[in-house]
C-alpha cells in the first residue's frame, strides 16, 4: 500500500476500498451526501463501488466536484460527511475521504476520462480568480456549453490549493490531475493576467462577457507587527516560495535555524510543520490564547506537538528584536484570558510588567488573510461589508451590481475549500438563469 501523504496513514487499495464500501448502509435518503457542502455525493459513489461500478463512482465524483482529488484530502470529513454518516451508530464512519482519493488514483491509474467532449460552446463568462471557488463555477459553466475564460494573476492555475497548501498535504500532481478535466471541458485559462483598473469587472461586461464570476480569494495577508527585516516572513511569501521554485530564498533563515511561529490555526501549523522539514533545528508556535482556543484541527495540533513544535501559549509578540536589518529575537508578553468576543473565545489581556525576549533567526506571520488592499477602487459599484468582503446573495452569489456575481473567500471570509466549491456551484447555476433570462 501506498503512504498518504495527506494523514501519515495507508491508502486503500482496490479490494480495501470495496470492503470499506461494503460496509455502507444503503441509506435511501445518505445524510453522508447531505453533509457535503460541496455535493460531491458520497451515498452515490459509495453505493456504486460497492456494486464493483468503479467508473461509474469516479464518474460521479468528477462530475460533481471537479476539484474531487484536492478535496479528498484536505476536506475535514470528520466534521462534514464522515460525521452525517449512519455507520456512526452500529461501529465507525466509513472511510470516505480515503475511498474518494482512492478512486481519484484509480481513474488516473486505469486513464480513466470522466467528461466526454464539450458541448458547442455559446455565450461568454469572465470568472476572475483561478482558486477553488473560480475553477468550480468554471467547470460547472462549461458543462452547460457557455464558454468560459478564467483569469488568473499568477503564473499557475490553483490559488490556495497550489500556492497556500504545503506539498507534504498535497502533491502537486493531484491538483495538476484535476485541473486536466477543466482543460478538456474547453475551459479558456489566462494566467498571469490581472483585471486591473477602476470598474475592472464591469469592463469585462463591456468586452462582450455576459456575466462575471469574482472569484479572488484573500490574497492579502494580515499583518501582526509592521517590520520588513531579513528573516520576517509572511505566511503567503514563505509557503509560495517553498512551493513555486523559490525555496532558496527562505531555506537560509530556517535550516538549522531557530524559527518562531506566530498564529494558531491551521495554516501556523503548516508553516511550522514545513518550517521543521526544511531542517529548523528549532520551531516554536507563538499563540495569545490557550491550547483549547486554538482554531487548528485536534489532530494538527496533536501532530504538531509530536512532530517536536514548541507551544508558547498565552504569550503575545509585541515588537521585532533587528540588529543591522536582521532579526534577532522577537519581543513578547504574558496574557492571560477573560470573557468570550465575537468569535465565541475567550479575548486575551496582556498582563503588565511580564514582557520577555525569545532569541530567533526567523519569524513567520500566519495570523489571516484580507481582501486585496485595492478592492474598493477596483470594483467601486460594489458594496463590500466593514471587512471589505463583497457583499453578494448566499444562494445565488449575486453582488450590487447586475450581471456581476462573487463567492469564495472574497464573499465569506476564510472558510473550506468545499464550501468555496459550492459558491462556485451556486454561482454558475445563478449565471446560467441570469443569461437565459430566467433571473
Amino acid at each position: 500500500m501506498k503512504e498518504d501523504l495527506f494523514r501519515g496513514e495507508k491508502e486503500f487499495t482496490l479490494d480495501q476500498a470495496v470492503s470499506e464500501a461494503n460496509r455502507c448502509l444503503l441509506c435511501y435518503d445518505p445524510p453522508c451526501s447531505k453533509g457535503c457542502p460541496a455535493g460531491t455525493d458520497p451515498g452515490r459513489f459509495i453505493r456504486k463501488l460497492r456494486l464493483r461500478n468503479i467508473t461509474g463512482a469516479i464518474r460521479t465524483i468528477k462530475q460533481n466536484n471537479i476539484l474531487g482529488g484536492s478535496c479528498a484530502g484536505l476536506c475535514p470529513t470528520h466534521k462534514l460527511c464522515e460525521k452525517e454518516c449512519s455507520a456512526t451508530k452500529l461501529d465507525r464512519p466509513i472511510q470516505i475521504g480515503k475511498i474518494q482519493r482512492f478512486l481519484i488514483d484509480y481513474a488516473d491509474k486505469i486513464g480513466f476520462e470522466a467528461f466526454d467532449k464539450p458541448k458547442s460552446q455559446r455565450d461568454k463568462v469572465a470568472v476572475v480568480g483561478a482558486g477553488p471557488a473560480g475553477l468550480s463555477c468554471a467547470a460547472t459553466l462549461a458543462k452547460e456549453g457557455i464558454h468560459v475564460t478564467l483569469f488568473e494573476k499568477r503564473a499557475k492555475v490553483g490559488g490556495v490549493l497550489r500556492y497556500g497548501v504545503p506539498a507534504y498535504r498535497l502533491e502537486e500532481s493531484l491538483l495538476d490531475r484535476d485541473l486536466k478535466d477543466l482543460e478538456k471541458l474547453g475551459v479558456s485559462l489566462k494566467t498571469s493576467s490581472s483585471i486591473s483598473g477602476k470598474n475592472g469587472a464591469e469592463q469585462l461586461l463591456s468586452d462582450g462577457y455576459k456575466a462575471v464570476f469574482l472569484a479572488t480569494g484573500l490574497v492579502e495577508p494580515v499583518r501582526l507587527i509592521q517590520n520588513s527585516a531579513e528573516g520576517v516572513f509572511t505566511w503567503t511569501d514563505f509557503l509560495s516560495k517553498l512551493k513555486d521554485g523559490r525555496s532558496g530564498e527562505v531555506i537560509p533563515y530556517i535550516k538549522d535555524k531557530v524559527v518562531a511561529v506566530i498564529g494558531g490555526g491551521s495554516v501556523a501549523i503548516d508553516c511550522a510543520e514545513s518550517a521543521l522539514k526544511f531542517g529548523a533545528s528549532d520551531v516554536y508556535l507563538l499563540y495569545r490564547r490557550s491550547y483549547v482556543e486554538m482554531p487548528a484541527e485536534e489532530e494538527e495540533k496533536d501532530g504538531a506537538l509530536n512532530k517536536g513544535i514548541h507551544f508558547i501559549l498565552l504569550n503575545q509578540p509585541k515588537e521585532y528584536v533587528v540588529e543591522g536589518g536582521r532579526l534577532k529575537g522577537v519581543k513578547i508578553i504574558r496574557t492571560k484570558l477573560g470573557k468570550p468576543d465575537a468569535s465565541g473565545r475567550r479575548s486575551p489581556f496582556e498582563i503588565e510588567g511580564s514582557e520577555w525576549e525569545l532569541a530567533v533567526d526567523a519569524v513567520i506571520e500566519a495570523i489571516g488573510a484580507k481582501p486585496s488592499d485595492d478592492i474598493a477602487s477596483l470594483y467601486p459599484d460594489l458594496k463590500l461589508n466593514g471587512q471589505k468582503l463583497i457583499v453578494a446573495d448566499e444562494e445565488r452569489c449575486a453582488t450590487s451590481v447586475k450581471g456581476i456575481f462573487a463567492g469564495g473567500d472574497v464573499v465569506r471570509g476564510p472558510s473550506l475549500i468545499v464550501n468555496a466549491v459550492k459558491d462556485g456551484k451556486a454561482a454558475a447555476k445563478a449565471i446560467e438563469e441570469y443569461i437565459r433570462g430566467n433571473a
